[in-house]
């Protein structure tokens, strides 16, 4: 029998152990391993036989689970293996390298080239991980180009997929949040609320997402290399995109010949047939649940109930087709095409290995109860003007302990929905939007999270050098919103709040700009 750890400050240990010691050692497999053996341990009473019999039960539940496989976690690392494949036989083609000349003529300079990554990440918005590897597959031949790090890129990803996904109504992210949103609404008496009305109306309270991706658009522009990332920025300047003394990092296929008949048609049909087949499956299974449910179909109710997972394997694989008959069509010899496939299914190994830890440590933090202990710590003795700001703390440090955005979003929603009703109800809104900004903001910065993880497999960045160098700008959009949200308790004035915010964003751009021309690459 498990051990329960809901009201015990034990169940942050092993999560906090993980964290730690990825980031002291960068040697994340270990790290996330002691935090897994040592999460079993707790919850066997330091039984060493039950300890092993736990961790053998929890990992092999990934893949098979209640007599039937883990759709969900197959699909994804299926997923994995095939985008792999596309980018390895893109590169091998020569299309990567063709589209990195026809862009050389468009895209003229780092700057240019940043902001079409930008821009890329805020138009596929249908789901986080699509957005982190299809966009890195696409932008790392230009960033390569203009010698950007795969650090900053990595960084680029991971700030315009949550933050794009959590506001956007038409993605796997919206869908969910609507569809939470929905059920705590009419368990309060507002059933008559239009839920989509009430989350489009939440889009300018979600101050982290919103200046996130306000300072990533300055970052680009102005170049403000803080923190780590000025290193970074010098080594690729120099020809060193990443780390190499560390090995090659998730997703890198380096090691591949290139053909000489690449077309740039080569790079943008295969992806963009694997983006119209994914939201293709992602609408037509969302429809198959409706009809399953007798509920009239609608595009929003369909990505309410899309099975992701499914969409986003079958949508590659069409994508992989197409890339093979497409390289054939460039007469690319078949030793390369097997060759490329082979490496490239064999380049995201290292990420598998890293999620599979994760989703590991994830069950074990499950079983700890360690979000509802965060949740719990959330009390009556704060003031209620103070409740948006506590509520945005413990939703990031929840996300950071958990690595999943979307556990805290189910923890921490109906506990702000409660407290707002309690108090008033006319606070409501922000203060779920607080538990939606800090959840993302947790998820930025933690080492276990599978959004961080594949921003930095899109990116082909080694995992830990893409957290130390993008937390500097998420807590400097952390501090903005949680400013923001104190001002807007204690007016309740949303204006109030949000003019706040862009005071101090302009504020720290200003030190940003004198601190990077002090520094200037």
């Amino acid at each position: 029998m498990m051990t329960s750890y809901a009201d015990s400050a034990l169940s942050v240990l092993p999560p906090l152990v993980a964290i730690t010691l990825a980031i002291l050692t960068r040697k994340v497999l270990l790290s996330l391993g002691l935090g897994i053996i040592f999460g079993a341990l707790l919850l066997t009473q330091f039984s060493l036989v039950g300890t092993g019999e736990y961790i053998v039960q929890t990992a092999s539940q990934l893949v098979w689970k209640d007599g039937e496989l883990s759709s969900w976690n197959v699909y994804i690392l299926g997923f994995l293996i095939v985008l792999g494949m596309i980018t390895a036989l893109i590169t091998v083609s020569g299309s990567a390298r063709a589209f990195a000349d026809w862009a050389k003529l468009r895209i003229r300079n780092k700057r240019d080239a940043k902001l079409m990554t930008i821009f890329l990440g805020c138009v596929v918005f249908i789901d986080d991980y699509f957005n982190s590897l299809v966009v890195g597959s696409i932008s790392r031949p230009i960033t390569d180009r203009y010698h950007i790090s795969r650090a900053k890129l990595a960084y680029i990803l991971d700030s315009t997929a949550a933050p794009i996904c959590v506001i956007s109504p038409v993605s796997s992210w919206g869908a969910y949040i609507i569809a939470l949103i929905g059920g705590i609404l009419t368990a309060h008496g507002f059933a008559d609320s239009g839920h989509l009305s009430v989350f489009i109306q939440m889009i300018p309270m979600n101050f982290y997402a919103l200046f996130s991706l306000l300072l990533l658009v300055c970052v680009a522009i102005f170049g403000l290399d803080v923190g780590p990332m000025r290193q970074h920025e010098l080594n690729a300047l120099r020809g060193n995109l990443f780390d190499e003394s560390k090995g090659k990092p998730p997703g890198a296929v380096t090691d591949l010949p290139e053909a000489d008949t690449g077309k740039v048609i080569g790079l943008f049909l295969p992806i963009a047939i694997l983006v119209f087949a994914t939201v293709y499956f992602m609408v037509s299974s969302g429809a198959e649940a409706l009809v399953a449910k007798d509920q009239v179909f609608s595009v929003l109710g369909a990505f309410e109930n899309t099975d992701v997972s499914f969409s986003l394997f079958f949508g590659s694989l069409v994508g992989l087709i197409v890339t093979v008959l497409l390289a054939f069509q460039q007469k690319v010899e078949l030793s390369m095409l097997f060759k490329g496939m082979s490496v490239g299914a064999r380049s995201m190994l290292p990420a598998i290995y890293i999620l599979l830890f994760a989703w590991t440590i994830s069950s074990v933090i499950g079983q700890l109860e360690t979000g509802k202990y965060m949740a719990s710590l959330a009390t009556d003795n704060i003031p209620f003007a103070l409740l948006p700001a506590m509520l945005f703390l413990l939703a990031g440090i929840t996300a950071f302990s958990t690595g999943t955005s979307w556990g805290t979003f189910g923890i921490m929603l109906p506990i702000a929905a409660d407290m707002a009703m309690g108090s008033d109800s006319t606070m409501m809104l922000p203060m779920l939007a607080a538990v939606l900004s800090g959840a993302v903001f947790g998820d930025h910065c933690s080492p276990i999270s599978d959004t961080t993880i594949l921003s930095s497999t899109g990116a082909s960045c080694h995992h830990i050098d893409h957290v130390v160098t993008q937390l500097p700008y998420a807590l400097i959009a952390a501090l903005i919103s949680l400013v923001g949200y104190i001002v807007l308790g204690f007016t309740g004035s949303l204006m109030a709040g949000l003019v706040c915010c862009s005071i101090l964003f302009v504020i720290s751009i200003v030190i940003l700009r004198f601190w990077a021309r002090k520094c200037a690459i």
